[in-house]
């Protein structure tokens, strides 16, 4: 394994001592030293990284970063992000939303008005999360005429996602994506979708990762 490519990739959050963020200096003397990246590496055995780096003859960390780079975990997430939003986005028939919408999220866009990939069928609270979110990203979208914080909240709810998701079906997956950003990157966010449509999305990106 690869310890100083992985630990490259790893938000500098997640490394700390006992709760006190390294000194981003000391981070970077540690990445360059074998006991450092060693000692980094523990560090994140005993805490966030438990199911990708506790010692386990069987698994492969760096497999799982090379199939995972941060580009294809990010794509990945920004199309669970929309469509756990898919119930407000096919409520959105406005003529200019549906125009920004489109040109902000592409293909995604249809993505998310495909009901066989899920039907929307949200709880009440769930769907009202999703809407709330959606709409305030939107209006902020379309006031400052920007696609960021619609980009923002849909990739905030995906990370939140993946991680229940791969919890249950690949925890070493689920540890990447959590190092990947920094740790409050799904504060506020709860997963909503159920496990057949997650599924689906994730074989799509995994056939096109392999």
């Amino acid at each position: 394994m690869s310890l100083r490519a992985l630990l490259a990739d790893v938000d500098a959050g997640w490394l700390e001592d006992a709760g006190v963020p390294l000194d981003p200096a000391l981070a970077a003397r540690a990445r360059d030293s074998a006991l450092g990246r060693r000692l980094l590496a523990s560090w994140l055995a005993n805490g966030p990284a438990v199911a990708l780096l506790a010692p386990d003859p069987s698994r492969d960390p760096d497999a799982v970063r090379s199939r995972w780079r941060r580009p294809r975990i990010d794509a990945l997430c920004r199309d669970l992000g929309i469509l756990a939003h898919a119930p407000p986005i096919r409520a959105e028939v406005r003529r200019e939303p549906v125009r920004r919408l489109k040109a902000a999220l592409g293909n995604s866009y249809l993505l998310a008005l495909d009901q066989s990939v899920w039907d929307g069928r949200l709880a009440p609270d769930g769907l009202q999360q999703a809407g709330a979110s959606f709409r305030a990203a939107l209006d902020a979208a379309m006031s400052g005429d920007d696609p960021t914080p619609l980009y923002a909240a849909f990739d905030q709810q995906g990370r939140a996602e993946l991680q229940a998701w791969a919890g249950r079906r690949d925890p070493a997956l689920a540890d990447w994506c959590r190092l990947l950003y920094p740790p409050d990157a799904t504060a506020g966010a709860t997963a909503r979708l159920p496990e057949k449509p997650v599924l689906r999305v994730y074989t799509h990106h995994e056939t096109r990762a392999a």
